[in-house]
């Protein structure tokens, strides 16, 4: 069986859009694999779920957005925000920067870290004093590469995340701005394209993805969101001094899990055996354990065609993680990992409660999760 798609970073990712935008603005140095034309000042706004394909399917709901020029790139994989969000922000691929999925089980720590909130999975237990973020991911991000070159960098996004594990780890560097709602993240962000002569904005809106989690992609809720983001990005690209540059982009799509198989792990014994730590997602799984054949064999005759499952191996020759993994971090991988097709997913009744009934899922390989859109205005 083939893995769902190789080759993943032989296409533009979202590891090459900071890069690009440095290139773009004279920083030394960086590669311009999106072949962006100069310009000094950029605002780089990331729309968290909003998928490309989810997008094209829904131009009623984003007149303004769909009539930008663009294209899709891809997320990366796994196809979550941590990991996204990572590559975004180091402008490296999962398999440099460490932050292999939404959960992984990190050696130095003893126990599987959330990313999202640095704590260990399922508790509110803080691990950045035992797991501190700036050693956890130690390359220099593109915002900490843009200032020392002499560009005013700025970050806004919400204040709840200031100081944050993620934040530590993946978007150190330049002025932290923190908001509190849509109007005060159009002011700030206006504010800081003025700041300087050479500009770096990076701003984030989470409601789209929420919204999808809780309802479903392309659900009542979920569109009614998706035009009040039409409708900021169009005040926002108004307000914005003349000749800045505008790029929207994303961090995954999203499919509807609602609609296929949903294999349960806690309530599947078979599973359950041999396995020592689950980590990932219901739609990229990591598993670890001594026993990798036995387990191998056994998720495989058990998930069937509705699954990819292979070996760490497999996945790091296939290039899923990114070229030249670092071998300090692979340990972060699962033994096995399990990638979901179609719409199914492996969740986790017991120990992720939440998760579980969640119809909106992501982490996988379908184009819905993976190609993002890459959107421009000048």
């Amino acid at each position: 069986m083939t893995l769902p798609m190789r080759d993943v970073y032989a296409e533009p990712t979202l590891a090459d859009v900071m890069p690009s935008v440095l290139a773009s603005a004279g920083v030394p140095g960086e590669r311009n694999r999106l072949q962006l034309t100069d310009s000094a000042n950029t605002v780089v706004l990331l729309v968290d779920g909003m998928g490309w394909e989810l997008l094209q399917r829904n131009k009623r709901a984003a007149p303004y957005l769909t009539d930008l020029p663009g294209r899709a790139i891809r997320a990366g994989f796994p196809t979550t925000t941590a990991t996204s969000i990572a590559s975004l922000g180091t402008g490296l691929p999962s398999g440099r920067h460490g932050i292999t999925g939404y959960q992984s089980y990190v050696e130095e720590a003893e126990t599987v870290v959330n990313w999202l909130h640095w704590t260990a999975a399922g508790t509110s237990l803080d691990r950045r004093e035992t797991l501190v973020p700036e050693h956890a991911q130690p390359h220099r991000t593109t915002f900490e590469r843009g200032q020392a070159a002499g560009l005013a960098v700025t970050t806004v996004v919400p204040r709840t995340f200031g100081r944050s594990g993620l934040t530590r780890a993946v978007l150190r560097g330049g002025r932290f701005v923190g908001i509190s709602a849509y109007g005060d993240l159009l002011a700030e962000v206006v504010a800081a394209a003025r700041s300087g002569e050479r500009n770096l904005v990076y701003c984030y809106l989470g409601e789209v993805d929420a919204l999808g989690h809780v309802y479903g992609p392309e659900s009542q809720a979920w569109l009614a969101q998706l035009t009040v983001v039409d409708r900021f990005v169009e005040q926002l690209a108004a307000a914005l001094p003349d000749g800045t540059r505008l790029l929207v982009t994303a961090d995954h799509g999203m499919v509807d899990a609602s609609r296929g198989r949903r294999v349960d792990f806690d309530g599947h014994p078979g599973l359950e055996e041999d396995v020592d730590v689950i980590a990932g997602e219901p739609r990229c799984r990591h598993i670890h354990t001594r026993r990798v054949d036995k387990v191998l064999g056994r998720w495989t005759d058990e998930l069937g065609d509705d699954f990819w499952v292979g070996t760490r191996d497999e996945v790091l020759t296939a290039g899923l993680f990114g070229p030249d993994p670092d071998s300090a971090i692979t340990g972060r991988i699962g033994d096995i990992v399990v990638i979901a097709r179609g719409e199914s997913t492996v969740v986790r009744s017991h120990g992720e409660r939440t998760l579980t009934n969640l119809p909106g899922q992501h982490g996988a390989l379908t184009d819905e999760e993976l190609l993002v859109p890459l959107l421009q205005l000048r």
